[in-house]
């Protein structure tokens, strides 16, 4: 398997309390993504899940928890290599005694890799990292070589569901996401679509004045 590229950003902020560093030693290891060739998503999840939501980056995981418990027949895997958001993601687990919620303390890619073709029916890709600078354009998540990899593991019909409140951002992942041959756009609106579960981040942005953009790209072929 190839290696990804390097993963770039913060993995530590603060130091975790002792509780949720004991959730790291307890619960964590019950519920971590094993890469050891491609993933079993029936071993993965032995309650046989209708579906498989991948979610990219999720920040303190609140959203995530809160999807998961609200649509319990679906199989949820969260990427983060940030350890206080690990950390914050495993209390609420604890908290609503989740069990369809499984954890990649690390690059979402390291996962994607290891995932079967055509085993997601949603991928959310949050409030990523803008990268503003010219330079580092090339770091931003949504791009060639990650479309790609959603193309192979969306179902046909399954949805790539995008937000940002960074206006370059927003344009840049409309320009790659539409020049995909894979996907199509269905949704692209300064209004939340249907049923949507707000991070503790967007309601921040919000409440600070910024306009969060929402677009959603179904897997056409």
């Amino acid at each position: 398997m190839k290696s990804p590229s390097r993963l770039f950003g913060r993995r530590k902020g603060r130091p975790l309390s002792v509780h949720r560093q004991s959730l790291f030693e307890d619960l964590l290891p019950r519920l971590l993504v094993p890469l050891e060739g491609k993933i079993d998503l029936a071993a993965l999840f032995p309650d046989q899940p209708s579906d498989i939501v991948l979610e990219i980056g999720f920040g303190g995981g609140e959203r995530l928890a809160e999807q998961a418990a609200a649509e319990p027949h679906r199989g949820f895997i969260g990427c983060e290599p940030f350890v206080n958001g690990v950390g914050s993601l495993l209390s609420h687990i604890e908290k609503r005694s989740l069990s369809n919620v499984r954890i990649h303390p690390n690059d979402a890619r390291e996962v994607m890799d290891a995932l079967p073709d055509a085993s997601l029916g949603i991928c959310f890709v949050l409030y990523a990292d803008p990268w503003p600078k010219t330079r580092h354009a090339e770091r931003r998540f949504i791009g060639r070589e990650n479309l790609d990899r959603l193309a192979r593991l969306l179902k046909q019909g399954g949805e790539l569901r995008l937000a940002t409140d960074v206006p370059s951002l927003a344009k840049w992942m409309r320009t790659q996401a539409e020049a995909h041959p894979a996907f199509e756009r269905i949704y692209d609106s300064f209004a939340p679509p249907e049923g949507w579960i707000a991070t503790r981040y967007e309601q921040k942005g919000i409440a600070a004045g910024r306009k969060p953009v929402y677009m959603i790209y179904r897997r056409i072929k």
